[in-house]
């Protein structure tokens, strides 16, 4: 029956009109469906749920086609609630929420009728995607709503909840903007929601009573209603359409401030199965199982959804372009893709790229959370996405900056030696590892899971117990005692010099790990927080241990501005610039020249107006060595002006370099460029001809020093009236090279002895002649 019955209509759920209300329902297996209209949302128990759904008014629907139940209802039930009481052809009788709801009441105990044009914003109508030409253009910042506003210290309104985000010119009180003009003034382009879909494990009806004792709080990774916002982040969640007009509301403050909104989607499981939105339905069908017959537990939360099968697969995409539609959504990152179906993943970025907007960005995990049933060959893992326009994490780069998630292994930033080789393939995008475009890796070092960043380099530094932390486990102190105290009592920056913060190894290291980030080629990432040291008091699982570690804590701005700062100047840099920002292998490889790669530097060239930059040439270092280190750069007629160094970021010259030489500080990154149209210095040309009786050139070069340069090697470039030209430029206070005529790698000299030309003052060019076999030159002009 599962097999056959395939209905490809978009119109499943419930289609709401002032006429009349269609309800349509995919059950193949069903015995009878009817309908089950209820004037209110039930009664609640002592833990938040209805479980008694008997006593509504209870209408029979037409077995329709293609496994389809269909009910035509005439007249205005907005505000109304419903259920499906179906009869299995086993006799059984049960009770299930409409998995396509676009609307529930509190705790999604039921299924609610609304007009969703009656609960727009006023504004909706208008709202448009802020403008970007290019995927390449992205900068990804990951949020939680509750963390973003929950701190009790800042002046947020509506503390953990989406209308937060439309709360504009909060400042702290040294003036600081927090809140939505924070993230604005940072320069981010995208916020990255952590899953906003109706979830479980938080009771709505709870959530705002301060003496309660029930979890407020949870990362969001317990689906229930996957087209409905959680009604725990709404000022009202007894009223189904307040989470979506407040959602809305959020969606369209963020992108009147020109950034984009991307969810955080869990299509890989549901928190319960049997409450779950599926199988009360469809028994057995929307969920894998092993050759056992046992719920297979490739998520790790103990069931995975079956997405290769039609119909859950056809359920996926038409939640994702349900929110791309009705909520003007930008982006979607999927939780364990690697439980999800090549396929799928490929359909879902081919039709929301194609039929709604190709400037939609989908990426996701390309990992499981443990064993599937799935084939190998159909898990979506790192390479499958391999021009399917849709990315993935980079876990490699991941781990060759910072080392393992929870541990104290180190990375490059971190102080793991000989990392250069790995360092280089993240920077270039994986474009030799994984990746046939940059476009299809994301770069970043930590996210929600695990430990943070500025955590992760305490422990890499064996400062978590000066620190004052201890073990977090399901947000409570392993051992037992008040976390709350744990916290109060911590000392998360007490390896920071506060009135010089930006030379504290700590910090330093910190820049660093995220400046690679934000150089490389790819799309980066960063946490929220991480541009103000963020902390999570060593919890590298803090799903469910509450505001007092996960709440952003606005008091760090005005302490760390100088990071901040930082952050925002790296963003500008690469926006700036589309030499960081480079499309396809191609071009990686055209413009990409390394420059050093040994003893815990990386050094490389963006050159030849990379990716149609304005400036010609870019170099960037990262110095992952505690001291300070000397880099030879290449010759520049112009000099080469400092955009980054160890204090400062941007887009603006901080310095010019005028030798071919430069200091790198220790645990730093620099960025350098040479600009078109800039201040020549004052130089000399010396062109060299040189003369062989034998008329035999091949292989001969030059030798030169004194250049006021280092000493180098220069090649003959032409031929001429007989004799092997070649040219270089010197500083005008140069007034005497020396050289030496060699063949190849000094298989042999022309002449033995050192020999000099004299450059003579006021000159701005000479040319000078060498015979073979002479030990002196001569001046021809």
């Amino acid at each position: 029956m599962y097999d056959t019955a395939y209905y490809d209509g978009r119109d499943l759920g419930c289609t709401y009109s002032g006429m009349e209300s269609i309800f349509r329902l995919w059950a193949p297996d069903a015995r009878k469906v009817s309908l089950a209209l209820y004037q209110d949302a039930g009664s609640y128990n002592s833990e938040g749920k209805v479980t008694d759904h008997a006593g509504g008014l209870e209408i029979g629907m037409k077995e329709w086609k293609d496994g389809v139940w269909f009910l035509r209802f005439f007249g205005d039930l907005a505000g109304r609630y419903y259920m499906y009481k179906i009869e299995g052809r086993d006799g059984g009788i049960r009770y299930a929420a409409d998995p396509y709801s676009r609307a529930v009441s509190a705790n999604g105990a039921r299924s609610a009728i609304v007009d969703l044009k009656a609960w727009n914003p006023p504004g909706w109508e208008e709202d448009k995607r802020p403008p970007m030409e290019s995927l390449r253009d992205s900068v990804l910042y990951e949020l939680h709503v509750r963390d973003f506003s929950a701190d009790p210290e800042a002046g947020f309104k509506y503390k953990g909840k989406y209308k937060a985000f439309t709360e504009t010119g909060l400042r702290d009180d040294e003036g600081n903007k927090i809140g939505i003009d924070h993230l604005e003034e940072l320069g981010v382009t995208h916020v990255h929601l952590l899953p906003v879909s109706d979830f479980q494990t938080v009771n709505e009806l709870r959530v705002d009573d301060p003496d309660s004792s029930e979890p407020k709080y949870n990362w969001g990774y317990d689906p229930q209603h996957y087209n409905v916002p959680e009604g725990s982040y709404a000022t009202d969640p007894l009223k189904p359409g307040v989470r979506i007009r407040e959602f809305k509301e959020m969606v369209m403050a963020l992108h009147r401030k020109g950034i984009r909104v991307i969810l955080d989607v869990v299509y890989n499981h549901t928190y319960s199965v049997e409450e779950g939105p599926f199988e009360p339905v469809v028994p057995g069908y929307y969920y894998r199982r092993d050759a056992e017959g046992k719920l297979a537990n490739g998520s790790g939360v103990g069931n995975e959804l079956a997405t290769e099968r039609p119909m859950m697969r056809k359920y996926i995409l038409d939640s994702v372009r349900y929110w791309a539609e009705e909520y003007h959504i930008d982006g979607f990152r999927f939780d364990l893709m690697g439980l999800i179906d090549t396929d799928t993943i490929t359909q879902i970025a081919d039709e929301i790229h194609r039929e709604v907007d190709p400037s939609i960005l989908i990426y996701g995990e390309p990992w499981t959370g443990g064993e599937t049933p799935l084939p190998l060959r159909q898990q979506t893992l790192k390479g499958t996405q391999r021009s399917k326009g849709f990315s993935v994490f980079n876990d490699h780069f991941r781990a060759a900056i910072k080392g393992d998630s929870d541990g104290q292994g180190k990375g490059f930033a971190t102080g793991r030696p000989e990392m250069e080789a790995e360092i280089i393939e993240g920077i270039k995008g994986a474009v030799h590892d994984f990746a046939d475009s940059p476009l299809e890796t994301i770069n970043y070092v930590t996210v929600h899971d695990n430990l943070n960043l500025w955590d992760k380099i305490l422990k890499t530094q064996g400062q978590q117990m000066e620190a004052g932390f201890q073990e977090i486990r399901d947000g409570e102190l392993v051992g037992g005692g008040s976390l709350r105290e744990m916290v109060e009592r911590s000392e998360p920056y007490r390896s920071v010099d506060k009135e010089h913060v930006l030379q504290s190894e700590t910090v330093k290291r910190a820049i660093l790990a995220n400046g690679i980030v934000l150089t490389s080629q790819g799309i980066p990432m960063i946490q929220a927080g991480d541009e103000l040291l963020r902390t999570k008091y060593g919890d590298h699982n803090s799903y469910r241990s509450g505001d007092i570690v996960n709440a952003i804590r606005w008091e760090n701005k005005p302490k760390f501005k100088p990071v901040f700062d930082y952050y925002r100047g790296l963003i500008e840099l690469r926006k700036n610039h589309p030499a960081f920002r480079m499309t396809s292998k191609e071009q990686v490889e055209k413009h990409l020249k390394m420059l050093r790669s040994e003893d815990n530097t990386v050094a490389y060239m963006l050159k030849d107006y990379a990716n149609g930059d304005v400036w010609k040439n870019i170099i960037v270092v990262y110095n992952a060595n505690r001291h300070e280190i000397n880099l030879n750069i290449p010759f520049s007629l112009t000099g080469w002006k400092v955009a980054v160094n160890s204090k400062h970021a941007g887009n603006e010259a901080l310095d010019c370099i005028v030798d071919e030489e430069v200091a790198v500080a220790g645990l730093s990154m620099m960025v350098l460029y040479e600009e078109v149209g800039g201040a020549p210095r004052q130089v000399k040309k010396v062109e060299i001809q040189y003369e062989r009786p034998d008329g035999k050139y091949d292989g001969w070069n030059l030798w030169v020093w004194g250049t006021g340069y280092h000493e180098r090697r220069v090649d003959f470039e032409r031929m001429e009236n007989g004799r092997a030209v070649a040219s270089f430029i010197v500083p005008s206070h140069v007034k005497r090279i020396g050289y030496i005529v060699r063949l190849n790698d000094w298989e042999a000299k022309d002449v033995e002895r050192d020999s000099y030309i004299e450059l003579g003052p006021g000159q701005s060019a000479a040319t000078v002649l060498i015979r073979s076999g002479s030990e002196h030159s001569k001046k021809i002009s």
